[in-house]
C-alpha cells in the first residue's frame, strides 16, 4: 500500500472503522428505514473523520470511486431501463410468454412460467414483471386445477435470480462495474448459473411447496389468456423475433466480443469490430432501436420516446447514486489495511475465498430485503480483497450475487407484491416462494463454484 495515496495505515482503526460502517449501513436500513442513498452515504463520511484518517486521499478516494464507476456503466444502466419500459408497452412480455408456452406445452405451463421469468428478467425488474404475469398465473392455475403455488413459484424464483445474477439487469451490472468484471463472461455464466437455480425453483413449487399449500387460483382471472396481458400494451403484437431482439442482440454482442478477445490475434479484424459493437453502450444502444422498432404507430412512437426515457430515468436514478457510492466506499477501503487483513483469515485458514462475497450478499439481502444492496454490497466490500483472495471478479461478482437472493421473505418489498397478488398466506408464501429463493441461490452459487473450479470464472 503506498503510504502517498492510503487512506489509512493503521490496521485496527481500519477494522473498526470497516465494522462501523458495516454496522451502520445495515442498522439504517433494517432498523431506521432510511432511504439506500442516504444509509450508505453517512457511514462513508463517518469513516472520513475517524483518527488517523488521511482527509486529502480519503476524499480523492472518494471522488475517483463515484466517478469511475459511473463512468463504465452510469449509461449502460439508463439504456437497460429503457429497453425495459419498451418490452413493457410494446406486448413484447405476451408474445415471449406464448412463445415459451408453445415450446414446453401448456400441459407444462408452471416450467414455460419458469422459462419466461428467467428471459424476461434480464431486462425487466422482476416485481413489475409479475404484476403484468400475474393474471395469466391465476388463469393457468386455474385451467389446470391446481394451487397456485405449483403455477408461481418457479416464476417468482426465476425472476428474482435473473434480476440479481445477469447483467444487462441494473444490480450485477452494477456489482460487476465494482468489482472490474467482464460483462459479457458475467452475461454468459450468470445466465448458466441462474437457469440452473430457476429451475429448481420450479422443482420446488411443483414438488414441495406446491402439494403442502392448497390456495386456489382467484376467481377473477379465469379465462384470461396471455394476449389479455399488459392492458396498455397495444393491440398488434411484434413477433417472435421483433420481441427478443432487444433482450437476445445485446448479449449477444457483449457475450461474442468477450470470447472473440480470449481467442481472436490482438490486430485480428474481427476483435477490433467486435471491442466497439460489444461495448455495452452500443450494444444496449441497438437493443433501444430495436425496442422501438417494435412500436407500429409512427404518433405512439414519437410520443413514447419522450416518456420512456423518463420513466426509465426516474427507475435508473436511485441505481446510479447507489452504484457510485458503492464504487466510493470499495476505493476507500482499498486504501486501508482492513480488507488486507480479512482477506488474510480466509487464505490463513483455508477456508474457500469464494464464500466471502456469497456470505455478504446473504447478510446484505436478510437484514435489508433488497437484492440490488445485497449484491452492490457484497461487490463493494468484496473488490478491495480480490487481489489477496485469489478469485477472479467474475467468480466474486457471481457467488455474492447468488447470496443476495437467499432468502425472500417479509422485509422484501417483491415479497410482498408476489403474496398479494398470488393470494397466499404469509407464512405460505415463505415456504414457497422464500424457500423457492433460497434453493435457487444455492443451486445457482453451486454452479458458480463449478464453473470457478474448473478454472471457466
Amino acid at each position: 500500500m503506498d503510504p502517498n495515496t492510503a487512506v489509512n495505515t493503521s490496521a485496527a482503526i481500519s477494522l473498526v472503522g470497516f465494522g462501523i460502517v458495516i454496522f451502520l449501513l445495515l442498522f439504517l436500513i433494517a432498523k431506521w428505514k432510511w432511504h439506500v442513498f442516504f444509509a450508505l452515504l453517512i457511514p462513508i463520511i463517518f469513516f472520513g473523520i475517524l483518527p488517523g484518517i488521511q482527509q486529502n486521499n480519503f476524499i480523492d478516494a472518494f471522488e475517483s470511486g463515484f466517478g469511475n464507476t459511473l463512468g463504465s456503466i452510469g449509461v449502460v444502466i439508463v439504456l437497460g431501463s429503457i429497453i425495459a419500459e419498451a418490452l413493457k408497452h410494446t406486448g413484447a412480455i405476451q408474445v415471449i410468454t406464448k412463445s415459451m408456452v408453445n415450446l414446453v406445452g401448456t400441459h407444462r405451463m408452471p416450467l414455460a412460467l419458469t422459462l419466461t421469468g428467467f428471459i424476461i428478467g434480464v431486462a425487466i425488474f422482476s416485481d413489475v414483471a409479475y404484476v403484468i404475469l400475474n393474471p395469466l398465473v391465476h388463469s393457468a392455475a386455474k385451467t389446470m386445477n391446481v394451487g397456485i403455488a405449483v403455477m408461481s413459484t418457479g416464476l417468482v424464483g426465476a425472476l428474482q435470480l435473473t434480476h440479481a445474477i445477469v447483467p444487462p439487469t441494473p444490480g450485477p451490472l452494477a456489482a460487476a462495474a465494482i468489482v472490474g468484471a467482464d460483462i459479457g463472461r458475467t452475461i454468459i455464466f450468470g445466465g448458466i448459473a441462474c437457469l440452473f437455480g430457476s429451475l429448481a425453483c420450479w422443482a420446488w413449487g411443483v414438488y414441495f411447496a406446491g402439494p403442502r399449500i392448497k390456495t386456489m387460483a382467484s376467481e377473477e382471472f379465469e379465462g384470461v389468456s396471455i394476449e389479455d396481458l399488459d392492458g396498455e400494451g397495444p393491440k398488434e403484437l411484434p413477433s417472435n423475433l421483433s420481441s427478443y431482439a432487444p433482450i437476445v442482440i445485446p448479449i449477444l454482442l457483449i457475450g461474442t466480443q468477450s470470447v472473440i478477445s480470449l481467442v481472436a490475434p490482438e490486430e485480428h479484424i474481427l476483435r477490433t469490430i467486435f471491442s466497439y459493437l460489444g461495448w455495452p453502450v452500443v450494444a444496449l444502444s441497438v437493443g433501444v432501436w430495436l425496442a422501438y422498432r417494435n412500436i407500429k404507430n409512427p404518433e405512439d412512437r414519437h410520443k413514447s420516446k419522450d416518456a420512456w426515457v423518463e420513466a426509465a430515468l426516474r427507475t435508473s436514478a436511485m441505481i446510479l447514486v447507489v452504484t457510485g457510492l458503492g464504487g466510493s466506499l470499495s476505493a476507500i477501503l482499498r486504501g486501508t489495511p482492513a480488507v488486507d487483513f480479512i482477506a488474510m483469515i480466509f487464505t490463513d485458514y483455508g477456508l474457500p475465498t469464494i464464500l466471502l462475497p456469497f456470505v455478504i450478499g446473504i447478510i446484505g439481502n436478510m437484514i435489508t430485503g433488497s437484492t440490488t444492496v445485497g449484491v452492490i454490497t457484497a461487490a463493494s466490500l468484496v473488490a478491495p480483497m480480490l487481489p489477496n483472495l485469489s478469485l477472479s471478479p467474475e467468480a466474486a461478482m457471481l457467488a455474492g450475487a447468488s447470496g443476495s437472493v437467499i432468502i425472500k421473505y417479509v422485509n422484501s418489498s417483491y415479497f410482498w407484491v408476489c403474496t398479494s397478488l398470488s393470494k397466499l398466506s404469509v407464512p405460505d408464501a415463505v415456504f414457497s416462494y422464500g424457500g423457492a429463493t433460497f434453493v435457487g441461490g444455492i443451486v445457482s452459487f453451486i454452479t458458480v463454484c463449478a464453473m470457478w473450479s474448473v478454472g471457466f470464472i
